[in-house]
Parts: structure tokens; C-alpha cells; sequence
């Protein structure tokens, strides 16, 4: 996958025995080009410190085959909350996240762009823009950068379609480290209807225009449980949803994703269903 017109095709591996035993063991198993982990317990607050073999291990070889490696930060983050204690911990898990990402080579980090919850969105706005710029602005030159990822649009969410993500932004002055991770499932879910004809065009050429086709570095590649704009996050299977396979190809054509790595999350407590989904979208790169 070293050329960078190549969509390098992977997943979020687990990483039981550690970030390299476990996670290149099960990347190896599907045939993942790149992966996505997490440094700490997803649910929770807590910060796990790494092992230093383990992160030596991971980087050297993602150095050595070219491999993309990503980290995606805890899912309770959220920096739009009207709570001082949840402003606190997303704070301190953003920055470790973004710390052990440094450690292991990681190209960037995912982090959902939150929920005003029940706060006026301007507030949240704001504190969006107090918290994270400073964030952004203690990303060393190496990186990793900051992948911002919209959601379904359940709730109070403050990114849901891709031309959320220009206010976002705008709050954060157009942070040259804020890049973003696009959600297909996510991205149905809150309207765009990848199904329809030109549909993933014109939500590529919409996320071009409003912040710039330079920032989408990462793409999860998830069929969806639900129809076009149900706000409904509920992954399912490459070709099992509601999105199908077909439209997956054109994120291998189109210039704006062209190049960029896509990552599934789908359903399956075994290896066979993502290997399924790797290999289907792998057809659909190659063919």
C-alpha cells in the first residue's frame, strides 16, 4: 500500500495480549492494510499507560510495511457537555489519546464531535473552541493529527452531515491538525443517501467544499442497520445494510477519497465476517 492513490483497506482490531501481539495477529488473520485501536477501555475515563515493548513492536512494523495506524479516543468524550467534570475527562483523554498516538506511530485520531446535550449549541460552540484549540496546538510536528468524526444526528449531536463539520471548524479557527474521519454509516444515517445515484459524489464534493478535501485522512467504512436518515447509528456488515456494497466503490474513484485509508467496524465476534467485509471491499478496489 505504499502508493498514495491507494485506499490502504483495514480495521479496528482488538488488541487483547497487546497493541501488537494481539491486534497485527488479528490484523495478519483478515488481511487488514491498516488498523485502528484503542490505548484505553472505550467506556471509560480511565488512562492506560502502555507497554513499552508492545508500542516499540507496533510502530517499527507499521514503519516497515507501510501500514496506516490509527487510534480511535474513548466514546464519552465530549466536549460540548454542559458538565465541568465531563469537560475535564474529555480533556485529559483527548490529550492521552493523542500522547500514546505519538508513542505508536498513529497517523491521526478519532474523536466523535459531541453533543450539545442540553445546553444552547452556541455554548457548546464555544467551549469547543476553548477546549480543543489548545489541544490542537500541542500536536507535535510528527503528529498524530486529530480526525474529527461526525455522527448519525441522534440527539443534540453537533456534527451530523458533512457540512456541520464548517462551523465545527470555524470554532477551531481551521486548525491545520484538525483533520476528519467520514462515517458511511453514520454519514446515511444523518441524510446523505450514498445509495442514490452520484449520492457518495455529491457528499464528497460537499465535504470538499466546506472544509477541504486535504482533511479527510481516515474514512470507517460500515454498512448501515437503518434507512437513509433514520439518526440511527447501528452498524452492519459491507453488503448487508441498508447502504449495500456498490456505493463502496466509488470512495476508491472519487479524488477527494482517493488514497485515503478506510477502516470497517462492523459486526462479528470472530474473524471470518471481517475478513468477508475486507475481502468484499478489496474486490471492489481492485476489479
Amino acid at each position: 500500500m505504499a502508493r498514495a492513490d491507494i485506499n490502504a483497506i483495514g480495521a479496528h482490531v482488538p488488541v487483547a495480549g497487546g497493541l501488537a501481539t494481539g491486534g497485527l495477529r488479528y490484523a495478519a488473520e483478515i488481511g487488514a492494510e491498516a488498523v485502528q485501536v484503542f490505548v484505553s477501555n472505550p467506556r471509560g475515563w480511565a488512562q492506560a499507560a502502555g507497554k513499552p515493548a508492545e508500542d516499540r513492536r507496533l510502530r517499527e512494523h507499521a514503519e516497515e510495511h507501510d501500514l496506516p495506524v490509527f487510534v480511535h479516543a474513548p466514546y464519552l468524550i465530549n466536549l460540548g457537555s454542559p458538565s465541568p467534570e465531563t469537560i475535564a475527562h474529555s480533556v485529559a483523554s483527548i490529550r492521552h489519546a493523542l500522547q500514546r498516538g505519538a508513542v505508536i506511530g498513529a497517523r491521526g485520531v478519532v474523536v466523535h464531535t459531541g453533543s450539545a446535550v442540553s445546553q444552547p449549541r452556541e455554548d457548546a460552540m464555544r467551549q469547543i473552541r476553548e477546549h480543543l484549540l489548545p489541544l490542537l496546538d500541542e500536536i507535535p510536528g510528527e503528529g498524530p493529527d486529530l480526525l474529527l468524526e461526525p455522527m448519525a444526528g441522534q440527539g443534540r449531536m453537533l456534527c451530523a452531515t458533512v457540512t456541520d463539520l464548517g462551523p465545527y471548524l470555524d470554532a477551531v479557527d481551521r486548525h491545520p491538525r484538525a483533520g476528519v474521519c467520514l462515517d458511511t454509516c453514520h454519514a446515511f444515517s444523518a441524510g446523505h443517501d450514498l445509495t442514490a445515484p452520484g449520492g457518495v459524489a455529491a457528499m464528497l464534493e460537499a465535504l470538499a467544499g466546506t472544509v477541504g478535501a486535504d482533511r479527510l485522512r481516515l474514512i470507517h467504512a460500515n454498512d448501515s442497520k437503518d434507512p437513509c436518515g433514520s439518526c440511527r447509528d447501528r452498524h452492519e456488515n459491507i453488503g448487508a445494510g441498508q447502504i449495500g456494497a456498490a456505493p463502496f466503490a466509488e470512495f476508491f474513484r472519487h479524488p477527494v477519497s482517493r488514497g485515503v485509508p478506510l477502516v470497517i467496524e462492523t459486526p462479528g465476534r470472530s474473524a471470518e465476517p471481517h475478513r468477508a467485509d475486507i475481502e468484499t471491499l478489496k474486490r471492489l478496489r481492485d476489479g
